[in-house]
């Protein structure tokens, strides 16, 4: 959520940063700023707009020189989008500027302790950040101020914080929200994500937890919250500009579809040798094994990808399995075994809600592995364990082949638990070569999204496996297209969501499971004579002459995420119908940073 850039050095910071910023649209945003220090002037000029980082650069004077700026894109949640809102934030004094991601819990707390004489412009909380700064430097050095006000908040934060009459460094502080120090030949470029470095610098710096620095363009100086210097280490950057671009593709979605098939056969090179064997860590593969229940931990798609694990785990290596939503886990005291394992599943490793519940798993000594997209992450740091999905980066906010890479990825492990001398490798090797059947024939599936033109809501239908893809399917389509789309097992629907079938609602149906085709097909039926307008998605085996998409025959476990794929490209076809931004949907952020 938001995003982060900063540039301290040579060059013009403030196309950096500007750029930075466009690099992070990505993660979801409602207004954009910048503080720019004009070397005429010798002064900090502020710009900000509600909307796009267009919108912003209609306002930015381009004309003077400048080495150092700040920038931000903020996804509201303290106050509503609008400019007041919008970071950079300045102090009463107009002293200290400040630009912040994250959420600070004890704000109104800290207004009556210490700030009851301030005047407070907008309703933001980091409002409250910059002003404590102000009150504390009134008897301290501003580095003191600053320690001390990390030390009074609760709750998380990447912060770069400017003193107007130090205009050579940048203060920066992190907790619980992701923040990079990027170094190159042109300075230090400070960001929320390895994106904005990329074509400015060499290598980075991750920071830890509660990290307070000063940067200056030649030199970087990490502390503690006493003042005591951290030791860090630097990680060469090896993301190229190609990795981001759209490569001539209309929008990263169907970019990051279409990659999928080189994907899954990434995962197959980078976890199987050459004589076919499953390469994981056996120091995963024997506390699973020797656990005495499995627990899965995830959000959005990753949750449903879990969903997946569950099934792989539980019919692989018959050992009980739960799934568990983490925004719900990090809230409730729930009945764990004596022996847990639990596997936490995300695209970015950054996601708040795990974060939170892995808190808690430290705590209680219980044992974790953390798969994500990400080699260096929160998450990867806090787990016991850890695998690479090897999906590159994804860009789109709908989660598309993160999600496969993420399935694979399970299927895999729970094999390798299992001990099956079984053709995993071979299943794979043709659930590739399917998926790229899929996404090369997708004229076909792009000609049904008229059959969703003016369409209120929409329901996904299957059973089992079936049902978990029809999950993943709804989400696609309502975050994308904005239909309102749910997934229910198709057994379901007479219990009261039959209820919501109008004339021409459409109802899709994903069948490729063999013992339960007729009895989705039952269920659906009783749907079209409410009048619903059908559509069936099913593999060769499973299929009739009147079935709508018909995908390829793979082994039984992958079928349904076969089906997902094609459900993609109807959540993209239907969003681009409909005129929507189809990477960037409305009120939606890629990493769910703040719980």
């Amino acid at each position: 959520m938001c995003g982060i850039v900063g540039h301290i050095g040579n060059g013009d910071a403030r196309d950096i940063v500007i750029k930075g910023l466009e690099k992070l649209e990505y993660r979801g945003y409602d207004s954009a700023g910048i503080a720019v220090l004009n070397h005429a002037k010798n002064k900090f000029e502020i710009y900000k707009r509600e909307g796009r980082i267009s919108n912003l650069k209609e306002i930015v004077d381009f004309d003077y020189e400048t080495s150092f700026a700040i920038g931000h894109t903020r996804w509201a949640t303290h106050g509503k989008p609008c400019y007041t809102n919008s970071h950079p934030h300045m102090s009463n004094s107009t002293r200290f500027i400040v630009v912040h991601n994250g959420v600070i819990e004890n704000y109104k707390e800290l207004i009556e302790k210490y700030l009851g004489g301030y005047k407070f412009n907008s309703e933001t909380d980091t409002e409250v950040i910059v002003n404590l700064i102000d009150y504390f430097s009134k008897s301290l050095s501003v580095e003191e101020a600053i320690r001390k006000t990390l030390i009074s908040v609760e709750g998380s934060y990447a912060l770069l914080i400017i003193d107007t009459e130090n205009k050579d460094k940048i203060y920066i502080a992190k907790n619980k929200t992701p923040l990079l120090l990027g170094q190159g030949k042109d300075g230090v470029t400070i960001a929320s994500d390895t994106m904005a470095l990329v074509g400015y610098c060499e290598s980075y710096i991750i920071l830890e937890d509660k990290t307070f620095g000063i940067v200056k363009k030649d030199k970087i100086s990490l502390l503690d919250y006493l003042g005591m210097p951290i030791y860090y280490k630097t990680k060469p950057l090896s993301m190229k500009t190609e990795d981001i671009s759209k490569n001539n593709y209309p929008h990263f979605m169907l970019k990051e579809i279409d990659e999928q098939p080189g994907i899954i056969r990434r995962i197959i090179q980078n976890y199987f040798n050459i004589e076919n064997e499953i390469i994981i860590n056996d120091k995963i593969v024997e506390d699973i094994i020797n656990s005495e229940k499995i627990y899965f931990v995830a959000c959005g798609t990753s949750m449903h990808a879990a969903h997946m694990g569950k099934y792989f785990f539980e019919n692989f290596l018959k050992k009980h399995c739960e799934v568990f939503i983490a925004s719900e886990l990090a809230y409730q005291d729930a009945l764990i075994v004596n022996n847990p394992y639990f596997i936490f599943i995300s695209q970015s490793g950054e996601t708040a809600d795990c974060i939170s519940v892995m808190k808690k798993c430290i705590e209680r000594k219980h044992k974790m592995l953390a798969i994500t997209n990400q080699e260096s992450s929160s998450m990867n740091n806090l787990a016991n364990d850890n695998l690479n999905i090897y999906a590159g980066k994804e860009i789109s906010v709908a989660s598309t082949k993160a999600y496969i890479a993420q399935v694979v990825v399970l299927a895999i492990l729970a094999s390798a638990c299992a001990k099956k001398k079984t053709s995993i490798k071979q299943d794979l090797d043709r659930f590739a070569l399917a998926v790229e059947e899929i996404v090369n024939s997708k004229h076909n599936i792009e000609e049904l999204a008229v059959k969703f033109e003016g369409a209120k809501s929409a329901f996904y239908i299957g059973r089992g496996l079936d049902y978990y893809a029809s999950l993943e399917a709804a989400l696609k389509l309502k975050e994308i297209s904005y239909i309102h789309t749910e997934g229910y097992a198709s057994g379901e629907l007479k219990h009261g969501t039959i209820a919501l079938i109008e004339e021409g609602t459409p109802v899709i149906a994903i069948i490729t499971q063999n013992h339960t085709n007729m009895i989705t097909r039952s269920n659906l039926t009783e749907t079209i004579s409410r009048g619903a307008s059908p559509i069936i998605i099913s593999n060769h085996n499973n299929s009739q002459t009147t079935d709508d998409i018909i995908i390829p025959d793979v082994v039984s476990y992958l079928r349904s995420p076969l089906a997902v794929v094609v459900t993609q490209l109807i959540a993209y076809y239907v969003a681009l119908m409909n005129g929507n931004d189809v990477d960037k949907p409305k009120n939606l952020a890629k990493s769910v940073t703040v719980e």
